[in-house]
């Protein structure tokens, strides 16, 4: 076939040019390849307008002017891991969050509290092979490669627990219905910090999601909050209704979802837009393999099978570690003023 481009990667003998190399990685194979379809899927996400499409005969009236479907954008769904907010992925992902380069998020317990706390202490590099029973006894927790002080989660408790007395105050007083979502953006807006990912949420009013909130320190503090001061409610019936309805009423708006891990966040993106009959553009970016018949580990072609990616999508694997993957990601993508 005439158009099957042959293997050719970056020569350094015409200098040193990371745009020219990263580009590169399309022609180079294997890994290399997947991320550079997953650059072009990620542009198509940025570059889609309702202008790109005809016109169909049942289009609603207000849907036909060309002014208006030249505004129309494609609606991203953004879904990470705890450990990339311990990481330094965060910058990545607050650039994103800040500029309104994605619409709606959803992320483990960790991926929520490990961003508040980095607002009250720092977290610092370590090594995968220190030992456990020593760094238990000089107060450390490891994540990876990376060292948390227990005195950031006393710092943690200390000052969530005033926050969460008055959010049952206002559930007592005033009826408030807290949902995971709604606790979040509270969370962001108390912390009021520009280097938190959840400040700049609530400040945009982008929706995070997390259905395992009680999944980690903030479920820790929930558990002495109930014996403290019992009474505080989280429901989450309200949040599944919120998340499917982002999704079932995007049109005329396209879904695109850039999911970096595995487990809760990748699966409740993808089940959500399972309800407007799947995504029509998809990244993911984790070192799960499928033998196992994980979520975590599934291909986007075991999605399409359940209808959480449109038949003719395009979708993209990579597999690798997104503290590497995502940034020349957002490097080749996002951050470009031209893609």
């Amino acid at each position: 076939d005439p158009s099957t481009k042959s293997v050719l990667g970056y020569d350094f003998e015409s200098g040193r040019d990371m745009d020219k190399l990263l580009e590169s990685m399309l022609y180079t194979g294997f890994q290399a390849t997947s991320f550079g379809q997953a650059v072009e899927e990620i542009r198509r996400m940025i570059r889609w307008r309702l202008s790109d499409e005809t016109p169909g005969e049942d289009e609603d009236p207000e849907h036909l002017d060309p002014e208006f479907r030249s505004k129309v954008k494609c609606k991203i769904f953004l879904g990470y891991t705890s450990n990339l907010i311990s990481s330094g992925v965060r910058e990545s992902i607050k650039f994103l969050v800040k500029n309104k380069m994605v619409d709606c998020i959803v992320t483990t317990a960790g991926g929520i509290e490990e961003d508040i706390i980095k607002c009250l202490g720092k977290t610092y590099l370590g090594d995968f092979n220190l030992k456990g029973t020593e760094l238990r006894s000089k107060g450390l927790n490891r994540i990876g490669n990376l060292l948390v002080p227990n005195d950031n989660y006393c710092s943690f408790e200390d000052w969530i627990m005033p926050i969460l007395d008055a959010m049952l105050h206002e559930q007592k007083e005033s009826n408030v219905l807290w949902t995971p979502s709604k606790f979040i953006a509270r969370l962001g807006k108390e912390i009021d910090n520009p280097e938190s990912v959840c400040y700049w949420a609530w400040k945009n009013s982008i929706p995070m999601y997390c259905p395992a909130l009680t999944d980690g320190s903030i479920g820790d503090m929930l558990y002495f909050h109930s014996y403290k001061n019992p009474g505080l409610v989280v429901d989450l019936v309200d949040d599944i209704r919120s998340i499917n309805t982002q999704a079932v009423k995007a049109s005329p708006r396209k879904t695109g979802m850039i999911i970096l891990g595995g487990g809760v966040c990748k699966h409740h993106i993808c089940n959500a837009n399972l309800m407007r009959n799947g995504a029509d553009f998809a990244v993911y970016v984790n070192t799960a393999q499928e033998f196992d018949g994980s979520d975590s580990g599934a291909r986007p072609d075991e999605a399409k099978s359940w209808g959480k990616i449109r038949a003719n999508a395009k979708p993209v694997k990579v597999y690798g570690d997104a503290t590497i993957i995502f940034p020349l990601l957002v490097s080749q993508t996002f951050a470009k003023k031209n893609v």
